[in-house]
């Protein structure tokens, strides 16, 4: 079990999170939100991808979670969940599963985008909810962050919303750069499971 007070917790889900993987300024908002919440008193946890970027600095991460099973069109997927903290003590969350995150880039290539970034940030949306539930982690407040994480809200609206775990939680979706929209074909809106 995550170790968490009667205090509001915020889960800050996000595709980038100075000072861990950043490609602009969503990274810095999602690394130092958290921080400024946890000084008022905010019981905050982060969760983001564990891409190669990640892996290469060599950081102290301990496994939390050997094998999650997250579902992903008609397969299931494991994943391994690895954890820090901060230097102020915010648990951060790492997704791993390598033939999705562990590339040269986030999101792709000076040639194009990933041309499953739909599937890839899918199996996150999915995962960082399967993973609160497995370890009884029962924040109050999902901050997704831009179109990589707007299939958290979705999940809890459709998938989730009569699971009695996730009642009482609540989502902020914040866009921090519009010109990032993550459309997709209509057609691989089966991916996601979403009825």
């Amino acid at each position: 079990m995550v170790d968490v007070s009667d205090k509001p917790v915020v889960f800050f889900i996000s595709p980038e999170v100075a000072p861990f993987a950043k490609t602009g300024g969503l990274a810095d908002v999602a690394g130092s939100l958290p921080s400024a919440l946890h000084r008022l008193g905010v019981e905050v946890a982060v969760g983001l991808p564990l891409y190669r970027s990640i892996k290469e600095e060599n950081l102290s991460l301990r496994e939390k979670i050997p094998k999650l099973e997250v579902p992903l069109g008609e397969e299931v997927l494991p994943c391994k969940v690895l954890e820090t903290k901060t230097a102020e003590g915010i648990p951060v969350y790492f997704f791993d599963r390598e033939d999705l995150f562990d590339r040269p880039h986030l999101y792709g290539t000076p040639e194009g985008d990933y041309y499953d970034n739909f599937e890839r940030f899918c199996f996150l949306s999915r995962a960082v909810l399967l993973f609160a539930k497995k370890v009884g982690f029962s924040f109050r407040i999902a901050h997704c962050h831009d179109w990589q994480t707007g299939l958290v809200p979705a999940y809890l609206r459709t998938v989730y919303h009569t699971d009695p775990f996730f009642v009482k939680t609540a989502t902020v979706f914040t866009i921090h750069n519009l010109g990032y929209q993550g459309l997709f074909p209509k057609s691989k809106l089966a991916v996601s499971g979403i009825p």
